[in-house]
């Protein structure tokens, strides 16, 4: 959130960070985006129970009040429901840090460790109502060292998160993506030369 944040406030960015909602009224976001003179929003999700569309309803009304174009998920540790995410197809995004479509879901440093890969990272992607299935708008990768523990993976895909979800988001509320039987194309250059390999033979 704070990366998005402070890559809104350069002159040229495409998108305006207006709204920071939660659903837990003492988040840390919340107070980090009224430093920053953002206007904030809780809808608490307890009320409702296990009613998750009733407070997915309440969510809805509050960013249609707000005229929000985009949502940007940034933390928000929640499943959405069919019915929030078909009002916002096309226009909600997310960042999961692993390389989808490997290793949805959580605990993914564990297990790229686990499985012993030697490239793991983050994907921004399009929301959809299958978890961490949408169309990828963007990734990007670390190395995988042999003393890595999920803590120390972790520091280092989150250093790529901050990179690559304000840039997605460049894109999106450019107009520079389009999606083509669930397949996220974009009017970016493509990483041509940006290989890499790991481990790296010296």
């Amino acid at each position: 959130m704070t990366a998005l944040i402070d890559a809104a406030k350069a002159a040229d960015y495409p998108a305006e960070i207006v709204l920071v909602i939660s659903n837990i009224a003492n988040a840390g976001g919340l107070a980090k985006a009224s430093e920053s003179g953002i206007k904030t929003a809780t809808v608490e999700s307890k009320p409702f129970g296990k009613d998750r569309e009733a407070f997915e309803r309440k969510l809805h009304e509050t960013l249609v009040a707000h005229k929000i174009d985009l949502v940007c998920l940034a933390g928000f540790l929640r499943l959405l429901t069919p019915w929030f995410v078909t009002q916002w197809d096309g226009k909600m995004i997310n960042i999961h840090p692993a390389l989808l479509p490997s290793y949805r879901g959580l605990h993914t440093h564990e297990r790229a460790l686990a499985d012993g890969v030697k490239i793991h990272g983050a994907t921004v992607h399009f929301v959809v109502p299958e978890m961490d299935s949408g169309p990828i708008i963007m990734q990007g990768a670390v190395a995988v060292l042999d003393d890595d523990t999920p803590d120390t993976l972790a520091a280092r895909v989150l250093g790529v998160e901050h990179r690559i979800y304000p840039d997605a988001l460049r894109l999106v509320a450019s107009g520079q993506t389009r999606i083509e039987n669930n397949v996220c194309k974009t009017a970016a250059a493509d990483s041509t030369n940006a290989t890499l390999i790991s481990p790296r033979i010296i």
